[in-house]
């Protein structure tokens, strides 16, 4: 299960970044019953309610600690009502478009609410593998079949969750261990704040080697190759 925590600590001189810990907890469940459906569709970004604010001018953040996630213990198969994913459901190749949202694949997307559980296949009759429990965590699209997304979190882990549990507004998390946000995309400004290796932000702007994240009014820059979420030649306005 994924937590929340924030421990602010001063930083003689310097502003620290405090940044939402990755809780990459995903309990392993076996509850046929489905996820909890939220309102909007993926492909239609919105603020999400229900993300805590974690940044601060003054502060730095440890990641929770949390346990390896585990699978789900083996299952009967699925009934005779879900579709063979094996004959049914045609991985898109990279680069290419979705054929439900005509949207590109693979793509990121970012958990909507507070919990979104992965399904071994697109549908409620099959077992859940993994749940995802920390709003904003990013994802990536790897595939799509009528109402359900196949994704993936920055360790590969994941399976088929429904649309309306991910959200289009982008978030990323970072890889490397007390990163400096600077305040103009460059190694040699001046460096406004740091993150610690875990933590999520919202994604801004990008350009071909450095992106903007903020969360609670504060931002600043750091180079791609610091941050899970975003593609090596995306550009954000």
């Amino acid at each position: 299960m994924m937590t929340k925590g924030t421990v602010l600590a001063a930083i003689g001189g310097m502003a620290i970044l405090g940044l939402m810990a990755w809780s990459g907890n995903r309990a392993a469940q076996a509850n046929s019953n489905g996820a909890s459906v939220s309102a909007s569709a993926e492909s239609t970004p919105q603020t999400d309610a229900a993300q805590t604010s974690v940044m601060t001018a003054d502060a730095t953040i440890s990641p929770t600690a949390r346990p390896m996630a585990k699978p789900t213990p083996p299952a009967a198969p699925p009934s005779a009502q879900a579709p063979d994913t094996q004959s049914t459901i045609k991985l898109t190749p990279p680069d290419h478009r979705g054929p439900v949202t005509h949207l590109p694949l693979p793509r990121y997307v970012s958990l909507k609410g507070s919990k979104g559980n992965a399904r071994r296949g697109p549908s409620l009759s099959h077992r859940i593998d993994w749940v995802f429990t920390h709003p904003g965590m990013p994802l990536k699209v790897t595939a799509e079949f009528g109402h359900w997304r196949r994704v993936e979190d920055r360790d590969g882990q994941g399976g088929w969750i429904h649309y309306t549990l991910i959200s289009g507004v982008r978030h990323v998390v970072i890889t490397q261990d007390m990163v400096s946000l600077h305040a103009r995309p460059d190694e040699k400004a001046e460096v406004v704040a740091k993150a610690q290796s875990g933590a999520i932000a919202h994604l801004d702007k990008c350009n071909s080697a450095w992106c903007e994240i903020d969360a609670d009014g504060a931002s600043g820059w750091l180079p791609k190759t610091d941050i899970w979420g975003v593609d090596a030649d995306e550009a954000r306005d």
